[in-house]
């Protein structure tokens, strides 16, 4: 799979455009989609972007193997170095759900923001991260909407506070908007970040536009 990358200074920001994330974008986008359906797609979409966020990033070993008929070296994915994945509560649930199927080694660790509706500030009311993270700790933190940037700029700097550099961590998200990403930029060089969509415009409640609307709401009906 190809992918477009947009450079922004030191940050690198990739809309992948494979037809399969298209597809499952489109899915989240439509109005009608049911909440089972919708957390179905946010699930398989966020298999494809982890795919790609950690296609020249894991950890390998060589040993050799017996085949039914022969010797072979062979590549494994190191298991003593585990990809670690932070889900932001609740829909960043939908879309590392099947994070386990595309890694065979990973950790995951639950970190629960909300947003205020009026002042678009949030708040932690679950933190399941660790005191500190070990050295060269590879992190894929799993935001699926990047708005404001409010929420995934409050997680980046709790992971931080736990020893972790900028070049550790990989953003993953549904869609993304220019403000929260020129705020990740501005804040955090070296930050990577794979996205299903860019779209263009926020509005005065902070919501992206078009966007998918509320993907906590629409992942579980609530």
């Amino acid at each position: 799979m190809g992918a477009n990358n947009i450079h922004k200074e030191m940050i690198q920001v990739v809309e992948a455009p494979h037809p399969l994330i298209k597809h499952w974008v489109s899915v989240l986008r439509d109005g009608n989609t049911p909440s089972s359906i919708f957390r179905d797609a946010m699930a398989e979409l966020g298999r494809l972007l982890i795919y790609e966020a950690t296609r020249d990033w894991l950890p390998t070993i060589i040993r050799e193997v017996q085949s039914p008929v022969g010797v072979s070296m062979a590549e494994f994915i190191n298991p003593k170095e585990p990809i670690l994945v932070v889900p932001i509560l609740r829909a960043g649930l939908a879309l590392a759900e099947h994070a386990s199927s595309v890694l065979p080694s990973s950790r995951t660790y639950h970190l629960g923001m909300s947003r205020d509706e009026k002042t678009l500030l949030p708040s932690v009311y679950l933190n399941k991260l660790p005191d500190r993270f070990a050295d060269g700790a590879r992190i894929l933190l799993v935001d699926p909407m990047l708005a404001t940037g409010g929420t995934v700029i409050a997680a980046i700097d709790l992971l931080k506070d736990r020893g972790v550099e900028n070049t550790q961590i990989k953003v993953v998200s549904a869609i993304s908007c220019p403000p929260a990403l020129q705020k990740l930029k501005i804040k955090f060089p070296g930050l990577q970040v794979y996205t299903g969509a860019i779209d263009p415009i926020l509005n005065e409640k902070g919501f992206i536009i078009p966007g998918l609307g509320d993907a906590g709401d629409r992942s579980y009906g609530t």
